[in-house]
């Protein structure tokens, strides 16, 4: 296994690690964050559960699951966690999934994150299609998905059930030859 190491301008994807457990506990357990995730909050547990997952899957050939702690590139502080996971009967698609602590939100670091797995997806894995679905309600999500270059492409009603309810996603994507080298890092 080669472990995953990128940086952009001001973020950086590394391979998660048991040190990381509480730093993506700040933002999966974070009520903020998960706001609009098809997820209540995690427990501490439940965090380090995900980090052995994601360790474990990081071995398997062909690899399909990439868990990824985002580090601000000032400090190297984990600020966040991206999810890639490619499809088994499509694999030269994928889909993407973030969440930054709150702490973080508001100076286009969620843009610039995806930018970062675009760039992974289509450069590194030499994927097609990158997708990522988004609660109708979060319109920073929308915006940072559309500066990133991605495009809306619809709704799937009823799609996710969260707190007791059905909530509808609005999905996004981007085609490597639409893509492709028109974004900086």
């Amino acid at each position: 296994m080669r472990p995953v190491e990128i940086s952009g301008k001001r973020l950086g994807l590394r391979e998660v690690t048991p040190a990381d457990v509480d730093a993506l506990h700040a933002v999966y357990g974070d009520p903020a964050t998960t706001e609009h995730l098809p997820f209540d909050p995690r427990t501490r547990e439940e965090v380090e559960e995900i980090v052995a997952e994601a360790i474990e899957s990081a071995g398997v050939q062909p690899r399909r699951l990439y868990v990824l702690a985002v580090t601000d590139l000032d400090g190297g502080e984990v600020i966040g966690v991206a999810r890639l996971h490619i499809e088994a009967d499509h694999p030269h698609s994928a889909e993407i999934g973030l969440g930054l602590r709150p702490d973080h939100w508001g100076r286009g670091i969620g843009t610039d994150l995806i930018r970062l797995l675009l760039t992974f997806g289509f450069k590194h894995l030499r994927l097609h299609r990158i997708w990522g679905a988004r609660s109708p309600a979060n319109t920073a999500a929308q915006l940072a998905m559309l500066v990133a270059g991605m495009v809306e492409e619809g709704r799937i009603r009823h799609h996710v059930r969260v707190n007791g309810s059905w909530r509808d996603s609005i999905v996004h994507s981007a085609l490597e030859d639409e893509w492709e080298g028109q974004r900086d890092t």
